[in-house]
């Protein structure tokens, strides 16, 4: 049987990607690519410290509140590079030990993570670290430029997780303190609790199976409820499924929820949650697959707008690496509400085999409904508050708290489906582009340090570009934004990071700016730059929904650039494309070039090698990008390409060396030669009489080493000589210094592209193994 599975899984794996190959439109790719780069946002660290990964936005005291190992940080929102204050929280000598002796890691393990960081109703901050496997927590102020700790040292289990690399969630309502996280040094015991009142899940695998805690969300379910219904608290999370009859154990998403009024009950489930109810959570990626895995959630409510309308974004990724896959599903808040308030439940039956199996329930449910909160239908039955319910309703959501409707996204599919790094992180960011619509940008972080910038337009999904975050590369462990500042702030092990949602200045053309299909960027004609749209003054042109470029003025001439070349030599052009999504086409005399033995095309340039007379004249880099209106070409390089020299080239020198000319007399080049000859004579004779080398008549010499020089330099010239290539180096992306040089950021057709100005055009290339031999006995 497990033989079976393995083969299905792998079955699987290569059915998931052909599928994957042939569905372009899921599979997209980030028009541009930004390397690292000090100018695309500020950088915080200190050295010796690590972990940035709990953040808190304070926009009252214009602060973000970082928590990493051993430190808490308060910095400037507007440029988190300037630390403002801080606050060390360091295991004491007696922790760290005790913590080494259960076997725990000491360099690891055995200090103090800040993993809580929460705001409460009087303006101090709850904060709780893993203290060295020993959780604590404590309240913290800000005044006069300092951050101070109470040293009230509560207890944190329950509150903060004991081991500092184990998922959790927690959400601060009014000064209560809900945590999903384990309440023991094993991790063993997985618990959702409301502190401090201390309503917690049963320890039953029906309930929780060793489960990974993601986000919690609050919603405003009381606000204008006809029912009288009660606000809700809101648990993603995975977990082994119990529902599920399988050979191995299978992962599944869940969310899971619970009223804020819940007091538990009176004899049963007395401080457990008397409103437990959880949910599977799909993210359909391809067919005939399995789960994928839940990893991070955002909750986006339209402004002024009531709670049903509030979005969930989540980021999911395949349960194989094998597959190397992430997506993004959206989902309604109100259809997940309403599968907890009228779906099914499943219960638990036995079956012959001694095992049991999860079925929906079809009998008489009671009533009240068991999971609901108390409405009005519930207090005119006088049941005013939990500890007044039936214990037949909570004898039911004790042995049944799972629905048996599955919650899908809506459309039914992934907004976004990625091939590369796993996501690990989003944020959500609603912006009105210059058509007066309104679009929800996704902005994504992964293991590899990148952030993606995502829109779907009707149903087409775009990723306006990719950012490296981090160098060294990595994960990106927590993602914010600010509405007071508009910017992104991410952390990781590294340090912290704080860059704008857009760089409109990337963008040098029209075309460029146009294509970007940015909503947050558009091309202001008086200025001829690419303008963020909050801050233009005038009408911008943009088409963010289909890449239209017909309103943009006709651009400049390239300039041709001037390019030498030598007969017999190697030549390299420059051209690199302007985005991810464009392709290369050359001209040569105005004729389509194809690649062939002597032309090859690279990322970022043509090679054209042994280089003939008919190889000179004039070369043209086209660069051709399609949008939903057309293809659009645009030159982004020319050359005039010379026999031996043009006038005022100063570059492009052909790669064999040039014979001399205008040197020293032959009669002085004669006595030269002369005067070396007889000086090797004299050597070779000196070395003869002492010895040093072997005379050529000696053959009978039987001590055997000149044989042996003889075999070592036989062999040392029978070895081949490989042919290597050299590669050329990217430049990285400069945020708004980059002069439009580097690869994926050039202007289209409206930059002249100067081989004069840049060292790194230049059409010398290196390539001393690619000799040209014009004398066959040298073969």
């Amino acid at each position: 049987a497990m033989c079976l599975l393995q083969y299905l899984s792998i079955f699987w794996i290569l059915h998931s990607a052909l599928v994957v190959e042939g569905e372009s439109p899921l599979s997209c790719i980030p028009r541009r690519t930004v390397p690292h780069h000090r100018d695309n946002g500020y950088l915080f660290r200190e050295e010796g410290v690590s972990n940035y990964s709990t953040m808190l936005l304070r926009e009252d005291l214009g602060l973000l509140v970082l928590g990493a190992r051993g430190s808490i940080y308060a910095l400037d929102l507007g440029n988190i590079s300037h630390k403002k204050a801080s606050v060390k929280w360091d295991v004491t000598d007696q922790q760290a030990k005790e913590c080494e002796n259960k076997g725990k890691d000491p360099q690891s393990h055995c200090k103090n993570y800040i993993r809580t960081l929460h705001t409460m109703e009087d303006g101090r901050m709850y904060v709780c670290g893993t203290n060295a496997f020993d959780p604590e927590c404590d309240y913290m102020s800000y005044a006069d430029g300092k951050l101070t700790l109470e040293k009230k040292a509560e207890d944190g289990k329950g509150k903060c997780p004991f081991d500092p690399f184990q998922r959790y969630a927690s959400i601060m309502v009014g000064d209560d303190l809900y945590s999903a996280t384990s309440m023991n040094f094993l991790g063993s015991e997985p618990v959702v609790i409301r502190n401090p009142a201390g309503i917690r899940t049963e320890f039953k695998a029906s309930w929780l199976q060793d489960p990974n805690f993601v986000s919690m969300a609050q919603m405003p379910e009381s606000d204008d409820s006809n029912e009288g219904d009660d606000d809700k608290v809101y648990l993603f999370f995975s977990e082994t499924a119990v529902d599920y009859d399988f050979y191995t154990r299978l992962v599944v998403s869940r969310v899971a929820r619970v009223c804020k009024g819940d007091m538990g009950g009176q004899r049963t489930l007395q401080k457990k949650w008397t409103s437990f109810l959880k949910a599977m959570v799909d993210c359909p990626v391809l067919e005939f697959q399995l789960p994928f895995i839940i990893q991070d959630t955002f909750l986006w409510c339209e402004p002024q707008q009531p709670w049903k309308s509030c979005l969930f974004f989540a980021v999911f990724t395949p349960q194989s690496m094998a597959l190397p896959l992430s997506a993004v599903c959206v989902y309604s808040v109100s259809d997940m509400s309403k599968v907890f308030s009228e779906g099914k439940y499943k219960t638990p039956e036995p079956v012959k085999t001694s095992f049991v199996k999860w079925v929906m329930y079809s009998g008489d449910v009671p009533s009240p409904r068991p999971g609901a909160c108390i409405d009005n239908a519930a207090r005119k039955l006088g049941i005013t508050q939990t500890l007044d319910l039936p214990d037949r309703t909570l004898q039911f959501i004790r042995d049944s708290p799972l629905m048996d409707q599955v919650i899908l996204p809506k459309d039914g599919k992934p907004l976004l489906v990625w091939r590369g790094a796993a996501f690990t992180r989003i944020v959500v960011n609603q912006v009105q582009a210059a058509d007066g619509e309104k679009y929800h940008v996704m902005f994504i972080g992964t293991e590899d340090g990148t952030m993606l910038k995502a829109v779907n337009y009707d149903g087409e999904m775009f990723i306006i570009e990719e950012v490296q975050l981090f160098q060294p590369p990595e994960p990106i462990k927590v993602l914010k934004f600010s509405n007071v500042t508009g910017h992104l702030y991410a952390g990781s092990e590294f340090g912290a990071v704080q860059i704008p949602p857009a760089n409109c200045s990337r963008s040098l053309s029209c075309m460029d700016c146009v294509l970007a299909r940015d909503p947050y960027c558009g091309w202001d004609k008086t200025t001829a730059k690419c303008t963020a749209v909050s801050d233009a003054q005038r009408e911008l042109i943009q088409s963010v929904k289909q890449g239209d470029t017909s309103l943009c003025p006709h651009p400049a001439p390239v300039k041709p650039v001037n390019q030498s070349m030598e007969v017999g030599g190697n030549l390299k052009l420059h051209c690199s494309p302007p985005s991810n999504l464009a392709k290369i086409r050359w001209e040569h005399n105005t004729l389509p070039l194809s690649p062939s033995t002597r032309f090859l095309f690279l990322h970022d340039g043509l090679l054209i090698f042994n280089a003939s007379f008919a190889d000179a004249g004039r070369y043209r880099c086209l660069s051709v990008e399609r949008s939903n209106t057309d293809n659009y070409t645009t030159t982004v390089a020319e050359y005039q390409v010379c026999r031996d020299s043009c006038a005022g080239s100063g570059q492009g020198k052909a790669l064999l060396p040039e014979a001399q000319r205008g040197g020293p007399s032959v009669v002085g080049l004669q006595a030269v030669v002369g005067l070396l000859v007889v000086l090797l004579a004299a050597l070779l004779a000196w070395n003869l009489w002492k010895g040093h080398l072997p005379v050529p008549w000696r053959c009978n010499d039987k001590s055997g080493a000149g044989q042996g020089a003889n075999q070592a330099l036989s062999q040392q010239g029978g070895h081949n000589s490989s042919v290597t290539q050299q590669q050329t180096e990217n430049k990285p992306l400069v945020s708004g210094a980059d002069n439009g040089r580097s690869n994926n950021n050039h202007t289209g057709g409206e930059v002249v592209f100067s081989a004069a100005q840049d060292e790194n055009v230049s059409a010398k290339v290196d390539l001393p193994s690619m000799k040209y031999i014009d004398d066959e006995s040298e073969i």
